[in-house]
């Protein structure tokens, strides 16, 4: 039996029928991609090859959404992007953060907007 790992290329291009990464919805759609890539316990390479923009709307739920489901330790091991632009990589890093607080602290969060309420 083979250790090797499985990889899946997930090209966004592809999953969303455009070269503009741009609306939540298509950003849903790579979301329930990887998802499934991920539930196979394979290695994610999720490609923005011939992407040529990417708005935070698309990234978080596309991205960000993931740290809902799974930690960021995992995520890190097995979500690799490729192929994203250098100007946009600190938008995907941001994303990234502003997610794991979200969703590390939503239940603190909750808590917090019921007292208010």
């Amino acid at each position: 039996l083979s250790m090797e790992t499985k990889k899946q290329h997930l090209i966004v291009k592809n999953i969303i029928d455009s070269d503009l990464a741009v609306s939540s919805d298509d950003g849903k759609k790579v979301y329930q991609a990887i998802v499934e890539a991920l539930h196979t316990e394979a290695i994610v390479e999720l490609d923005f090859q011939g992407i040529t923009i990417v708005i935070t709307a698309f990234l978080n739920m596309a991205i960000g959404k993931l740290y809902q489901d799974f930690n960021g330790d995992f995520l890190n091991h097995h979500l690799k992007l490729v192929n994203v632009d250098d100007k946009d990589k600190a938008l995907f890093r941001m994303v990234a953060t502003y997610a794991k607080e979200y969703f590390a602290n939503q239940e603190a969060f909750e808590q917090a907007v019921e007292e208010i309420l």
